[in-house]
């Protein structure tokens, strides 16, 4: 064995461990804090709870990932959430079928993604500004719908759906692992992921070597809002009524958990699996707390602290990874 081949043989494991997030060794300790806090927190039956909660903020930051990873934001996702939702309630209410009322929140979601991404890839606006505008845009149409009033007694297929398991597996947990399935293939084995990921380090470079970047940009918009549409089902599937500001909110924990899974705002950097963890970081943290009887208001407070804490150990890591080299 030569000494490259050693050097290889222990540069490995080393690197491998500084792709982690810090979130991976913060997920860890907080199992193990409420584990000892409260035995009913490691039952079958939170468990079941802890992959539901983690669902639907799923199916909102994976294609999250994908915008940031363009150096771009979406903070209308939870307005847009709550919108479709609306939608879907308000037309089932009114005796449409509900695979027109979905595809109706689709259309909306369709109008959305093409707004925020003509605005932001075609126009180069800030995704910022654009997406707080479509946030304000979608939480006033869900209060002009609705008078500011719960939607309920529509159909109970969907909290049947919701409720429903396959193998033992929740469906909404089945449905959340069969987007970031194909995301990944999307991502990671596609042109248009190629794509993705140089938007965010030289979208120029893009446009030097002749592709269409501003339409991937817009692409990568469109995907997020039509993602969004869908994941209205878990929502009303979980809460059975339609609420204008029910979803209000989750914007913030989806962007949360991206930066918690380690993708940057910069430099198209970041992968998906990360953001699988920093949901589950999220989702166990709330969790824990609500078993612990912890006051909701705290819990947004806890969340902030959960990402400073991620961000921080992520950054002295790097830190001394650099030292060392």
């Amino acid at each position: 064995m030569t000494d490259q081949t050693v050097h290889a043989t222990t540069v490995a494991p080393a690197a491998l461990l500084r792709r982690i997030p810090g979130v991976t060794f913060i997920l860890v300790g907080m199992i193990v804090l409420f584990a000892v806090g409260n035995p009913r927190f490691l039952s079958a039956v939170n468990l079941t709870n802890i992959g539901l909660q983690a669902s639907l903020l799923l199916m909102l930051a994976l294609p999250m990932t994908l915008i940031i990873l363009t150096a771009g934001l979406d903070l209308s996702v939870g307005a847009l959430l709550g919108l479709c939702g609306v939608v879907i309630a308000a037309l089932l209410v009114a005796g449409w079928s509900l695979p027109a009322a979905v595809a109706a929140a689709m259309l909306v979601g369709l109008v959305a993604g093409a707004v925020n991404g003509f605005l932001v890839g075609y126009l180069g606006l800030p995704a910022f500004v654009v997406t707080l505008g479509t946030m304000g845009l979608c939480e006033g149409l869900s209060l002009v719908i609705t008078n500011g009033d719960p939607i309920g007694g529509f159909t109970p297929v969907l909290e049947a759906f919701y409720r429903s398991t396959l193998f033992a597996v929740p469906t909404p947990v089945l449905v959340a692992a069969t987007l970031y399935g194909l995301l990944s293939l999307l991502l990671y084995r596609t042109r248009f992921g190629n794509y993705v990921f140089a938007i965010g380090g030289n979208k120029d470079a893009l446009h030097l070597a002749g592709i269409n970047a501003n339409l991937v940009h817009m692409g990568v918009y469109l995907l997020c809002s039509l993602t969004v549409a869908l994941s209205a089902l878990l929502l009303l599937g979980r809460t059975n009524s339609a609420h204008p500001s029910v979803a209000v909110g989750m914007e913030f924990e989806a962007i949360a958990a991206v930066v918690l899974g380690g993708t940057s705002f910069e430099k198209g950097q970041g992968w998906l699996f990360g953001t699988v963890l920093g949901v589950l970081a999220i989702s166990v943290l709330r969790n824990g707390l609500n078993v612990l009887s912890v006051e909701p208001s705290l819990q947004v407070v806890c969340v902030g602290l959960l990402l400073i804490a991620a961000l921080l150990i992520d950054r002295n890591r790097k830190q001394a990874s650099r030292d060392i080299a």
